[in-house]
C-alpha cells in the first residue's frame, strides 16, 4: 500500500520565545504588531525588551497599517528547502511598513519576479494562515 505524500510545510517561528510572543500572538489576528519606544520614540522592531536608540526598557506596542513599499530585494531562483524549492522564482524583500518598521518577507502576487517587482514599489500586507500563527506577506498594490 502507497501512502500518500505529504506537501512539505513552510518552517515556522518559535511562538513561545518571551519577547516575540506577543507578536505571533497578534497575526491571529491579521494584526502586524511593533514596538515605539516611550521615552525616545524610536520605532523598534523585532521585537525585544529594550529600545535600540536609548536603551529604555519603556517600549509599546503599536499596530501597522499594513501600507509599505520594497525598500530592497533578491529573485531567489534556486532552493534547497523542499518547501520553497517548488516555488522558485520568488522574491524575498526588505519591506518598509509606512509606520517605520522594516521587515524582510516575501512579495507574492506577480507574474514575473524578475520583472514585476522594483524599489519603492507599493504594497499591501496579506496573510498566510497556519494553525499557531500567520505570516506576514506583501502584495503589490
Amino acid at each position: 500500500m502507497s501512502e500518500k505524500k505529504k506537501n512539505p510545510t513552510r518552517p515556522l517561528p518559535n511562538t513561545k520565545e518571551l519577547d516575540t510572543q506577543e507578536f505571533w500572538a497578534a497575526t491571529k489576528n491579521k494584526e502586524f504588531k511593533y514596538q515605539q519606544c516611550d521615552s525616545c520614540h524610536k520605532v523598534v522592531f523585532y521585537p525585544r525588551r529594550h529600545c535600540t536608540g536609548c536603551t529604555s526598557g519603556k517600549l509599546v506596542w503599536k499596530t501597522a497599517s499594513g501600507k509599505a513599499s520594497v525598500y530592497t530585494y533578491s529573485v531567489v531562483r534556486q532552493s534547497y528547502h523542499p518547501f520553497f524549492r517548488n516555488m522558485v522564482p520568488y522574491v524575498v524583500a526588505w519591506i518598509d511598513l509606512e509606520e517605520g518598521p522594516r521587515i524582510l518577507s516575501n512579495v507574492i502576487g506577480v507574474d514575473d519576479p524578475l520583472n514585476d517587482v522594483s524599489i519603492g514599489q507599493e504594497l499591501q500586507l496579506e496573510w498566510e494562515e497556519h494553525e499557531d500563527l500567520f505570516i506576514p506577506l506583501f502584495r503589490p498594490v
